[in-house]
């Protein structure tokens, strides 16, 4: 079974001198220990400390950012009484092994695959950066999806009403702005198809933007009325920005003027202000004015008018913000839906893929078609005075995952560089993805330029990468081949075998995405960038007109990549066993804390209990005694107890039981006996009866052996002696001296008596064999039998006769 886990962006971390704390329990720590609680760490993935964006970031975060030797973004923090850094891989890995671990304990099962989302304007490296992060946590990532993907999904996997295969698609527009992000896509539907038109997005528009502009009004409004300067103080700042906050969503429902009162706030003042909606609309006018261009861009770049939407689902925090849903509303000209859960959308259609892409579960065929955020273009070095040639392989809002085949003429080993065409576009500094180094080529046999087929994929993970080369080795071909620098017409493997790999590819690529041989995710292109034709026939014209003059070989070529801002394999098992190791600390000071609280719990429960239940069980001086035992106990709980290992607070558990297990065990020997002696009394009572009525000749017990039941008698009257014996000595103790005789011996004494007399007294009586003869002439003499279906009745003298048993095998005594 594959765990859903959601990539949140306001995820909490917080490191303390022992232990980690994460989710809910990091959160209420963010004010109380500033320096060591990591949150708003999600726009750091995959990027340098130098880079703009994190410089930004550094200045709003409350904690310290150092930059790591790799050159990336990290953060510092005192964690186990000492300075340590921290990579982002290897906070958001601290993440999602807690996931990891709340999983394994709902599902009381090993968890290992997950799917995570991620915002759709993603790059590579912040991409790449994510899965090592799952592999920190020992997560094996099936897909990362696109946030607005997942919403789509979890929107249409449940329309049973939409159209079929062969008619028009449905439109429906997906808004998702949340804290720190805000992205939009429209995405066409078919029965049982997504597909993902165009996706637009503003990365520095969020909630938390709205939540900085009540925060810039107050901190001016207190500067000038209080004369306090709250952005010198990070914990007075995280207040504010937690009570703007909560004064936002209060907003979003009251247009009323509303109250901002913070006590004890900075310097020992109290501070107070308010708000209503149409100022804080007008305070957010440049905020809310950028709602509107990723709307226009979407409805551009997918070619759609707004009368072809039919639908526009809003999710996110931010969406409830009434202004932001007037901006949506004013351009799409029709009201917008809330059908979709605004929180949790992202989470449902994550755990839907997870299904989808899990053998455990049976889902209905659902297929999803997602896209190139970016177009992204190769360059390589051409033959010609080492000029350079370039060829855009995807190009914006391509589908994905996809694959295509490049063709090149090459005599030698050459390098692929792979960078995104339009850098502006591109919320990323540099404009690199990797390069890729061709090994291993050579010249023909006759010194011709080898023909080197690249393969080129997106993958499921919205991942660019040089996938496999290979090099075709002519063999007896006829004709002459110059050294051309580019080729215009491609030549093919084997048809069947070239169709069967690209479905293979499709598969592994798409996963749940069902393609078909005339139509794969994968296209043969040239290095100059024209496609080929791609109908199967011209294919195999072609094929047969290269077979009909000799034979080629395809050889495997190795492929050295060098990726940017890739983690190195070395630096990765470090984190993964860094991870590790926290891991068995946080169980230890777990395992230290709950033996901690055991001893706290047995203190206050056993001293309660005394004033009540157990009064009557310990003498006066031993009361007095064990008081001064416990309240010693607890004193030394918040003094030299406070912070000891494990096993002494296991010994001092141990030895309050010492104390408190004979005054337990008296009080339950007190409320359970009389249940027990009531039980063993019932039970000789009983087998007394079947003896009298066996000494009375009674028929029912004629069959019963004389001496057995001599046996049966002496052993209870044995037993009867030994209960009034037990039962006289205990009436004669007082509730504080140990009882004479325990439950356990008395329900010992109860099994022994079902286990010897039973046998005896409920001996089944032997069936009696009447003469096939005398029942014939008995039957004649009753006459035709009178039962339902020609079934014969007994008599009343056969029924008289029967042995009365019960259904439990026990005989039922009057």
């Amino acid at each position: 079974m594959k765990p859903i886990l959601l990539f949140m962006g306001r995820a909490c971390i917080s490191l303390g001198s022992r232990t980690r704390a994460i989710g809910n329990a990091a959160k209420s720590q963010i004010v109380t220990n500033v320096r060591n609680t990591i949150h708003g760490f999600k726009k750091l993935h995959g990027r340098s400390f130098d880079d703009p964006i994190v410089q930004t970031e550094r200045i709003r975060l409350p904690y310290e950012l150092q930059k790591m030797p790799d050159g990336s973004a990290g953060v510092k923090v005192r964690y186990l009484e000492e300075e340590r850094p921290f990579a982002i891989e290897q906070v958001t890995g601290m993440l999602l092994a807690k996931l990891k671990e709340t999983s394994e304990n709902a599902l009381k099962k090993p968890v290992a695959d997950c799917v995570i989302s991620i915002p759709s304007f993603f790059t590579d490296a912040e991409r790449r950066s994510v899965m090592a992060a799952a592999q920190v946590a020992g997560l094996n990532c099936l897909r990362l999806m696109n946030e607005t993907t997942a919403v789509a999904l979890a929107y249409g996997i449940y329309k049973q009403d939409l159209p079929q295969l062969d008619e028009k698609p449905r439109n429906v527009v997906f808004i998702d702005m949340g804290h720190s992000a805000y992205q939009v896509s429209v995405c066409a539907f078919n029965k049982g198809k997504l597909k993902v038109l165009a996706t637009t997005f503003d990365p520095y528009l969020g909630g938390r933007n709205f939540d900085e502009a009540l925060v810039d009004y107050f901190c001016d409004e207190f500067k000038t009325k209080y004369k306090i300067n709250v952005k010198e103080n990070s914990r007075a700042l995280l207040r504010l920005y937690q009570e703007c906050e909560k004064l936002k969503k209060l907003m979003s429902a009251n247009a009323s003027d509303l109250p901002l009162n913070i006590e004890c706030f900075m310097n020992d003042l109290d501070v107070s202000s308010k708000m209503n909606r149409a100022q804080f609309e007008q305070l957010c006018a440049s905020l809310l004015a950028r709602v509107e261009p990723p709307l226009k861009a979407v409805m551009e770049q997918a070619n759609l008018q707004r009368e072809d939407i039919s639908s526009i689902e809003i999710v996110g925090g931010a969406t409830r913000i009434p202004a932001v849903k007037e901006q949506i509303t004013k351009f799409f000209l029709k009201d917008i839906s809330t059908t979709l859960n605004a929180d949790e959308a992202v989470a449902r259609g994550c755990a839907l893929q997870c299904a989808i892409l899990s053998p455990a579960f049976k889902v209905r065929e659902f297929s999803i078609t997602d896209l190139v955020p970016y177009s992204v273009t190769l360059r390589w070095k051409t033959s010609f005075e080492d000029g350079s040639g370039e060829c855009e392989v995807f190009c914006k809002n391509h589908p994905a995952p996809f694959s295509k085949v490049i063709t090149f003429h090459k005599k030698e080993p050459f390098e692929l560089e792979a960078f995104y065409t339009n850098l502006h576009e591109v919320p990323y500094p540099d404009a690199r993805i990797g390069s890729f180094t061709i090994q291993n080529v050579f010249p023909q046999s006759d010194g011709d330029s080898s023909k080197v087929k690249v393969k080129v994929r997106v993958n499921i993970h919205g991942i660019f990468s040089v996938a496999s080369a290979s090099v075709i080795e002519k063999q007896n071909l006829e004709g002459d081949h110059s050294d051309a620098p580019m080729e215009t017409e491609t030549s093919f493997k084997n048809e069947n075998k070239d169709n069967m790999d690209k479905m293979q590819v499709d598969q592994e690529e798409g996963g749940h995405q069902k393609c078909h041989p005339e139509h794969t995710p994968e296209e043969e292109i040239d290095h100059t960038g024209a496609k080929t034709k791609s109908a199967v026939s011209d294919k195999q014209d072609r094929l047969n007109q290269t077979l009909k003059k000799g034979k080629v070989k395809s050889i495997d070529l190795p492929i050295q990549s060098s990726l940017c801002r890739q983690l190195g394999q070395d630096l990765l098992n470090s984190y993964i066993e860094n991870e590790g190791k926290m891991i068995m600390q946080d169980k230890l000071e777990k395992e230290r804390n709950d033996a901690k609280n055991a001893v706290e719990e047995y203190v206050y429960d056993f001293r309660d209990r005394l004033g009540t239940v157990y009064e009557k069980f310990i003498t006066p001086e031993d009361l007095s005694k064990l008081s001064a035992v416990l309240e010693d106990t607890e004193n030394w709980l918040y003094e030299d107890g406070e912070d000891q290992p494990k096993q002494v607070y296991v010994d001092k558990l141990q030895e309050l039981k010492k104390y408190g297990q004979p005054i337990q065990m008296k009080y339950m020997e007190h409320e359970e006996r009389p249940k027990a002696l009531n039980d063993l009394g019932k039970k000789i009572q009983l087998v007394m009866k079947v003896i009298e009525a066996y000494r009375n000749k009674d028929e029912r017990y004629d069959h019963l052996d004389p001496t057995e039941m001599e046996k049966v008698e002496k052993y209870i009257s044995d037993a009867m002696s030994w209960l009034n014996s037990k039962m006289n000595a205990q009436n004669k103790l007082s509730l504080t001296q140990d009882p004479v005789v325990k439950v356990s011996e008395i329900v010992a004494k109860s099994k022994e008596l079902d286990n010897f007399c039973n046998p005896i007294i409920y001996k089944p009586k032997p069936k009696v064999e009447v003469p096939e003869d005398k029942a014939k002439a008995n039957n004649e003499h009753n006459g035709p039998m009178d039962g339902p279906s020609g079934t014969e009745t007994k008599s009343d003298s056969t029924k008289d006769n029967s042995q009365p048993t019960k259904s439990s095998g026990e005989m039922e005594v009057d």
